[in-house]
């Protein structure tokens, strides 16, 4: 937790050392105004002298003024660091996370990833806040009350020594028990976030499949071990509290009554009984502040390591150092996997192996092969969303490694397997393309991907909202609209990830009839399940098990590819596939 701290509240020394500075002048000013008082009532109300109540009770209120100043102005200023505090982290969080490859994202996943971004942010900066008044001001005031009540009497203050301990070690047996409490509350909201996505981004295929009992008991489950937990812990706080009390009540009654004697025999004056009454409270409610404060730690503790374990990834896939950057080259949009071998973090078996395999600009490469032979996997890494095991990536003849990954991205248009948009705007989310495009290539992207229709029957035709990942919207629509999105930025390379899938064989065909000017002069490479998608395409990839079994056209592969006539054979009739 302390690297974490000095992090982010290095550039606050300033403010900090100001509030330091106020709350030691408030704990100088508590512990004067019952002197003061004390001093009134030995000398001005036992004495009946007017003046001199008048006198100090003005020096009283002038103290008071000033430790209500000091108060607000040091609260201002610790907020003001908190608040800062979590600002910082939280976006330093979040542009970690923005650097992460795929493979870090997997490591972490998205439910914590977004508690550790709110909820433990959050933790550690109620601890910066509170650390900044309490933890400063709680030990100023016990250790100057100490002080007072020894000048004002050393037998009365032996009673501290029995006080004090005993205040310290009930409170330690209650954190004793509530702090491993804390360390899994965290995970457990963890949980509860997980299992909430898990249904909100789920909850058509769990009211398909009729499970929404099921969910709610599974979501019940987590939600009721989270406040199991959770009230364990107020429990603990709840009886801490009246103990306290006790502790201190009685602590009056003892001071009071030796205290008592004390004036009775003469050897303690009223005002001086007071006094060391008022000390007692401050040196009581400060132990009691500061280590109730000790409470937080554990759960702050737990959420700083989390937070610290993001900020500590160093991602796998960076920009090259200046000395490795390769020469950019021209943007032709020549793509090859030389001898490309990938394995995912922990597998076992490689997912693609020995891959070789050219894609040159004016030609139409499709990709084709059973679920899980590794065809998005293969286009995973060329835009470098995964480093390849074995092997190099070319861009233009040079290794994406050596390239920086805003040049090699910005030379494709990805439409990935899963379309997903933005909450927004139509127009805003085709901008995401190219942030400079007018409003006339929006449309004719959108004439090209035939969305056109739809969105022109929009009320507010590009301006028209889409709903957070385009929930507003059907499959096909999305599909069309991410096509769009990729031909705005009229790339060197488009990249199509079974971007079809969801579009009637009509609205198929226009959509790949009007591609092919637009798409004349780049390089094209489709992912498809369809067949009919990719007869025609200049170049075919058949991949098995993750490994290249066949690379030609459709007529050359039905008379060479085993694996090909199987995947043509399961769809279309021999009239079709001999046309």
């Amino acid at each position: 937790m302390i690297p974490l701290l000095r992090r982010f509240l290095r550039p606050y020394r300033r403010p900090i050392a100001l509030v330091v500075v106020l709350l030691l002048v408030q704990a100088i000013g508590n512990l004067a105004l019952p002197s003061l008082n004390a001093d009134i009532i030995n000398n001005g109300v036992i004495k009946g002298d007017t003046g001199y109540i008048i006198r100090v009770g003005a020096v009283m209120l002038a103290v008071a003024f000033v430790v209500g100043v000091c108060a607000v102005v040091a609260m201002y200023y610790s907020s003001r660091v908190a608040m800062s505090f979590g600002r910082d982290s939280r976006s330093a969080l979040f542009r970690q996370v923005e650097r992460f490859s795929l493979r870090e994202l997997n490591d972490f996943g998205a439910p914590s990833l977004i508690t550790r971004n709110t909820n433990d942010v959050q933790q550690v900066q109620m601890l910066v806040l509170l650390g900044l008044t309490m933890l400063v001001l709680a030990p100023i005031t016990a250790i100057g009350g100490v002080i007072m009540a020894l000048r004002q009497d050393v037998t009365l203050s032996g009673l501290l020594l029995v006080i004090i301990p005993i205040m310290i070690a009930i409170i330690a047996i209650i954190m004793r028990q509530a702090i491993p409490l804390f360390r899994s509350i965290q995970f457990k909201i963890d949980r509860v976030n997980q299992v909430l996505r898990e249904n909100l981004t789920g909850i058509r295929v769990i009211r398909a499949f009729v499970r929404t009992r099921f969910e709610e008991k599974r979501f019940a489950r987590a939600n009721d071990d989270l406040t199991t937990t959770t009230l364990k812990v107020n429990r603990l706080f709840a009886l801490t509290l009246p103990l306290i009390m006790l502790v201190m009540n009685l602590s009056s009654v003892a001071v009071i009554w030796f205290g008592g004697h004390l004036v009775n025999s003469g050897s303690m004056q009223i005002g001086g009984l007071t006094a060391f009454l008022s000390y007692l409270m401050q040196i009581l409610l400060s132990v009691m502040m500061a280590v109730m404060m000790i409470a937080f730690i554990p759960r702050a503790a737990a959420s700083a390591e989390r937070i610290q374990a993001v900020l500590a990834v160093e991602p796998k896939i960076v920009d090259p150092p200046g000395d490795e950057l390769a020469h950019i080259p021209p943007r032709l949009g020549v793509v090859e996997l030389r001898d490309v071998s990938f394995r995912y973090p922990g597998a076992e078996q490689p997912v693609l192996q020995d891959i070789s395999v050219r894609f040159e600009p004016g030609r139409m490469t499709a990709i084709v092969g059973g679920t899980g032979s590794g065809k998005t996997t293969l286009l995973n890494l060329i835009p470098r969303l995964y480093d390849v095991s074995d092997g190099a990536v070319l861009l233009d003849g040079v290794d994406v490694r050596h390239l920086p990954q805003d040049e090699v991205r910005g030379r494709l248009g990805i439409v990935p397997q899963k379309a997903f948009l933005f909450s927004g705007s139509v127009g805003t989310n085709l901008r995401l393309g190219r942030e400079d495009a007018t409003d006339e290539e929006l449309w004719a992207a959108l004439d090209v991907a035939q969305a056109r229709d739809f969105v022109a029957a929009m009320p507010d035709g590009l301006g028209s909202e889409v709903d957070q990942g385009g929930a507003n919207l059907s499959g096909g629509q999305k599909q069309r609209l991410a096509i769009a999105r990729a031909l705005v930025r009229q790339p060197p390379v488009y990249v199509f990830d079974d971007s079809f899938s969801a579009l009637d064989a009509a609205t198929d065909a226009r959509l790949r009839a009007a591609l092919r000017p637009i798409t004349r002069e780049a390089t094209v490479i489709v992912v498809a399940q369809r067949v009919s998608t990719i007869l025609h395409a200049d170049q075919i990839v058949v991949l098995d098990g993750g490994r290249v079994v066949g690379v030609g056209g459709h007529h050359d592969l039905l008379a060479t590819c085993p694996t090909y006539v199987e995947i043509v054979e399961s769809q279309l009739t021999a009239e079709e596939a001999a046309a």
